[in-house]
């Protein structure tokens, strides 16, 4: 009886807005762009992943630094006021406001901060090779190519001008430089020490900015251990 008076008056539906990106219907190259536009949250899944997983100080603080990246949006979007394009295009939208597009600001900062990363944190803890700089080009180029996507989408589908796209982008890269050199004169010497408080060793966070290729690292220290194992397990089955 209930859900025969619920079908009778179904209440007004709304969607989960996160994800709710809307493309003209029909056009190949805005369904594309749609998904597109979604590549910063999908970076986001990815950095609370690691976080969970990989407990390092330094993703934890590039973490931060877009987190506070979106907070000074927010106030950029309260301060400036400037309505998006084609007001009422798109039924479901999350501010009125597109002054700096928030979009463009997050993979920007992103973007920078990552380049910055590769050309300067790495090239002084590691001795660059022709293998390891040309996987950096490979990687800047596509970060590049996903950025101006971003952008461009947002543009394309009507969310943002290409002035809130730009201001956005200007925005995003300046606080991503700041960040970055922040984090390498400021956080960088205190990690060692905030990696020995009781509450990091009790979270396991780590601090691995000493370590000139992680990646190497950690597969050589897995791989021997492993054949450690491997060896006393077979001492003690003969």
């Amino acid at each position: 009886m209930a859900l025969e008076e619920q079908c009778s008056a179904p209440p007004r539906w709304r969607s989960i807005s996160l994800t709710h990106v809307e493309f003209a219907e029909g056009d190949l190259t805005g369904q594309v762009l749609a998904y597109i536009t979604l590549l910063p949250i999908a970076i986001l899944v990815g950095f609370v992943t690691l976080i969970v997983f990989k407990r390092e100080l330094h993703t934890i603080s590039f973490f931060g630094g877009l987190i506070l990246n979106e907070g000074v949006n927010w106030l950029l979007k309260h301060i400036l006021r400037e309505p998006r394009p084609c007001a009422g295009a798109h039924t479901t939208m999350h501010t009125e406001y597109g002054m700096p597009s928030s979009h463009s600001q997050f993979i920007w900062f992103f973007v920078v901060y990552f380049f910055l990363f590769l050309y300067l944190r790495m090239h002084q803890t590691n001795n660059a090779r022709c293998v390891d700089l040309l996987w950096r080009h490979i990687l800047s180029i596509i970060l590049l190519g996903i950025a101006l996507s971003v952008s461009y989408s947002r543009v394309y589908l009507l969310y943002h001008t290409w002035s809130q796209v730009f201001y956005g982008g200007v925005a995003g890269s300046t606080i991503g430089i700041i960040w970055f050199f922040f984090t390498q004169e400021v956080l960088t010497p205190l990690f060692p020490k905030i990696a020995a408080w009781p509450i990091s060793e009790y979270f396991l966070v780590r601090d691995t900015s000493l370590i000139p290729n992680i990646l190497w690292f950690e597969y050589t220290v897995t791989r021997s251990e492993a054949r450690n194992r491997q060896r006393k397990l077979g001492t003690k089955l003969q």
